[in-house]
Formats: structure tokens, C-alpha cells, sequence
């Protein structure tokens, strides 16, 4: 194992150990009686969120996978130009997006819609605006060939991390008996497990679930009695406040074309059906305040002028200022401890290693 890998692996079993230290007794015990009427309230639509890595069907975390997957998220070798990565779109400093109404990609090319966050993303049903990838590995394989964002050619993904030495090690240990471990199912596996790693527990509002009435200021009381009593929790609830149904943007009055491209028919592309017409997957309140600017089209920078918009276009309501404000100081309380990131030094290149493609 070399110094790179070791150090990776160590970091990687450090992080996974902490998610983990809490029993599930542990975590049943953490939510406390109450007699709070805001509180049981809120728990009929809301859950905390666990401490823990979230879980993906089909891949098994190890200290192993998740040093593989995070050198893989941050290496811009998996793009064509070797200047585009993962991280790129989905910076940890800017609560896992990139604080761009839309992402540069390859050749200065702007994708066509806002990047959402990374952050909790495996609590979502489904990836990307429109759903069309059912999980973080799926997702994992698409950006890195788009032509768009970092327009790897797919037959040549696999090829560049077997030219890079280091990388021979890495998979080997993340997928042990497998007997050709550099392949691109693998590759997805290994950036899902990182990923699932990159949740925001003991927000505010994650505290005040569990029991601690004061979690939250009396601003922040009013705003989640104001946000449940206008229906904004129809579709942002559970543990991720979102990400768990497709909703029409919208359904009451259509917001302003620069909101709604008219071009853009959302999960319609993927389905086909009419009903499916300009819906996107609600996304997740997590950590929002961290993740302007807003909706599909990135076009709102604001969190006030964010909700103004959805109660108008969703509820058909238009709420009074005060109501608004402490919406918005209630979404505040949804930031939750970002995830302690070691950004890796990466496997080097030698003469044999394939350079940039374009």
C-alpha cells in the first residue's frame, strides 16, 4: 500500500467510525419526550436526520471504497481536459454545490440546469432534477461522460486510471476477489459510498425534533408553524424536507419563462407522459441557506424572494412579510454540521499515463 493510499484509507476509516458510533438503541434514546405542541406537531411530517453515512442499495462502504471513491470525486483526470472533477460542481465549501445559477463544464460550456447539492443526497428517491438516475452510483457515471460537464469518452475512463499507477492498489483494496477491479461500475460505486458519507447532521431544527424545545428561537417557532400551516411541508417533509416526490413547478401560476423555461419540460423528458410536464423532483431544505442560487434555473438569489415565489406558484398564496421572513429564518435552522473534508493528494502520473484527450 503506498503512503498516498494509507494516509486515504486511514482518513476514510476515521470518518466512517464517527458516522457510526451511535447505536441504534443510542439513536431511539436521542429523541426525547415532549409535551411541546410545535414539536409533536412537527413530527408527524418531519425526521431527524441520522448521524450516520446514509445507505445505498448494492454498495458496501469500507474505509477502502470511501478512500477510492474520494480520490475519484476530487480528480479532474476523469474528465477529457484533466480540469474538471466531481468537487468542481460540488464543492464542499459551498454547502456541496458550486454557487452558480448553472455549472461551466468542458470548454466553458453552461450546463442547462442549477447543480443541486451533494449533501444528503442519498436520502433522495431519485438523482438529478428529473430522476433520471434511481440512485448516487447511477448518477455518478454521468456527469464524467457528458458531453456537457466533463466529456470523458466512455471507453476511455477505464483506460486513464489504469494508466495512473497508483490507482492499481486503490481498487484492488476497495474490491477485494474481484479480478478485474478498474472497471467504470466500480468507479460509480466507489464516488456513491464518498458521497453517502456527506451528510449534515444536528442542524437546529434536527435538535428541536429530538426534543430541545430551545433549538430553535422564537423567530424560527413561527416560521415552522407558518411553514406547515401553508402547506409548504406537502412536499418538503421527512428526514431530507424533500427529494422524495416530483412536484409541478407551477401547479397554481406559472412562474416568470426565466424561472420556467418553456424549453425545458422537466421529468416529461424521461417519462413522456403529458402529467409529467414541466415536474421536477422537490429538492431538498437542507442546508438551503448555504446553496444560492435557486430552483432549476438558478435565477433567484435570494432565500425570501425563493419562498415568495413558491407560495405564489405552488400555493396560490401570497404571503404577508412578516410570514415570509420568519419562513426564512426557520430555513436557517435546517443548516446542519458540514462534513469535515480532507481534500487528497491524488495517485501521480508517470510517462506511461495517458494525458488530457482534448
Amino acid at each position: 500500500m503506498t503512503k498516498i493510499t494509507s494516509i486515504l484509507v486511514s482518513v476514510a476509516a476515521l470518518s466512517l467510525a464517527a458516522c457510526q458510533s451511535s447505536s441504534p438503541e443510542q439513536k431511539e434514546d436521542a429523541v426525547a419526550a415532549t409535551s411541546d405542541p410545535l414539536i409533536l406537531a412537527a413530527r408527524e411530517q418531519f425526521e431527524p436526520l441520522p448521524d450516520g453515512p446514509a445507505k445505498i442499495a448494492g454498495v458496501k462502504s469500507t474505509p477502502e471504497i470511501i478512500a477510492l471513491g474520494t480520490a475519484l470525486y476530487f480528480d479532474p483526470r476523469l474528465s477529457a481536459s484533466h480540469s474538471q472533477s466531481c468537487a468542481g460542481c460540488h464543492n464542499m465549501g459551498l454547502g456541496g454545490a458550486d454557487a452558480r445559477p448553472t455549472s461551466l463544464g468542458h470548454r466553458w460550456q453552461h450546463g442547462s440546469r442549477n447543480a443541486p447539492t451533494v449533501l444528503n443526497a442519498a436520502y433522495n428517491m431519485a438523482q438529478f432534477w428529473d430522476g433520471r438516475a434511481k440512485d448516487l452510483a447511477e448518477q455518478a457515471g454521468g456527469p464524467i461522460t457528458n458531453p456537457v460537464e466533463m466529456a470523458m469518452a466512455a471507453d476511455q475512463v477505464v483506460p486513464t486510471l489504469k494508466s495512473i499507477p497508483g490507482y492499481a492498489g486503490m481498487f484492488t483494496s476497495a474490491f477485494p476477489g474481484d479480478q478485474d477491479p478498474i472497471r467504470m461500475e466500480n468507479v460509480q460505486a466507489a464516488i456513491a459510498a464518498y458521497e453517502a458519507t456527506l451528510v449534515t447532521p444536528n442542524a437546529p431544527f434536527d435538535r428541536f425534533l429530538k426534543g430541545d424545545g430551545k433549538a430553535l428561537n422564537e423567530t424560527q417557532r413561527r416560521g415552522l408553524q407558518a411553514f406547515m400551516d401553508n402547506g409548504c411541508s406537502a412536499c418538503h417533509n421527512g428526514v431530507n424536507m424533500g427529494g422524495s416526490m416530483y412536484a409541478k413547478f407551477g401547479a397554481v401560476s406559472a412562474p416568470s419563462a426565466d424561472l420556467l423555461p418553456p424549453d425545458d419540460l422537466g421529468r416529461f423528458a424521461i417519462t413522456k407522459d403529458d402529467a409529467d410536464s414541466y415536474s421536477f423532483k422537490v429538492p431538498t431544505l437542507r442546508n438551503i441557506a448555504l446553496t444560492a442560487p435557486y430552483f432549476h434555473t438558478g435565477k433567484v438569489w435570494s432565500l425570501d424572494e425563493a419562498v415568495t415565489v413558491m407560495a405564489k406558484s405552488q400555493l396560490g398564496e401570497a404571503l404577508a412579510p412578516q410570514d415570509v421572513s420568519d419562513i426564512v429564518a426557520f430555513l436557517q435552522a435546517l443548516t446542519g454540521d458540514q462534513p469535515k473534508t480532507v481534500i487528497p493528494a491524488l495517485p501521480p502520473v508517470d510517462g506511461s499515463s495517458k494525458q488530457p484527450l482534448d
